[in-house]
């Protein structure tokens, strides 16, 4: 993933294919189709990255301005509720983020909204299925565990249950699909998704 200022969009995130060697091509061209997907549904929402192309083996999606939340570390409850709307929001269109226990792909943008990047592992369903309400209580229970992080006084009785509650589907993700996912897009495909990294810069 590389950083590029277009004259006429200006800063734009770009993520190539053509750096992925020959055999793990098919599983980066997957990766990027969900993301391209993802971004598709999800078009017009304010927070997120807007989809500008995809073209020759290229994604390419814009910039937001703002820090990640380990570097943020956002203690106002106005954030915490701005990034509840905004998950409120993708759920709302039948996505799941699925990567939302990383910090990085939390930003606090400069009047302290929310904002959310890395949609490679977005699921985008047909159907409000079991498994779809199982992911998206995952992405719930992600931001609650940033929240008792930096905001723990505010949480209520209800979200602190649900921080109680992790799914079947997100403890065999833990187990099995996450390691070989880390493995394969950091050490295979030698992917490091800077976005929401603390070096944001162009």
């Amino acid at each position: 993933m590389s950083l590029h200022h277009d004259p006429l969009v200006g800063p734009v995130v770009v993520r190539d294919l053509g750096s992925a060697r020959w055999w793990t091509y098919p599983l980066a061209r997957h990766l990027a189709t969900r993301e391209t997907r993802a971004l598709r549904r999800l078009a017009g929402v304010a927070g997120l990255p807007e989809l500008r192309s995809t073209f020759r083996g290229t994604v390419v999606r814009s910039w937001i301005e703002g820090q990640p939340m380990q570097l943020a570390q956002p203690r106002d409850r106005g954030y915490f509720r701005d990034a509840l709307r905004l998950l409120r929001q993708i759920h709302a269109r039948d996505v799941v983020h699925n990567d939302l226990a990383k910090e990085p792909n939390w930003l606090v943008t400069a009047d302290g909204r929310a904002g959310i990047v890395d949609f490679q592992l977005a699921h985008c369903a047909r159907r409000r299925s079991a498994l779809f309400r199982s992911l998206a209580h995952d992405d719930l229970r992600h931001l609650l565990k940033h929240k008792r992080t930096y905001l723990p006084d505010a949480l209520t009785a209800r979200e602190r249950r649900i921080l109680a509650k992790r799914s079947i589907v997100s403890q065999a993700w833990m187990a099995t699909g996450k390691p070989l996912y880390l493995f394969v897009t950091r050490r295979l495909l030698r992917w490091s998704d800077r976005e929401g990294a603390g070096d944001r810069q162009l």
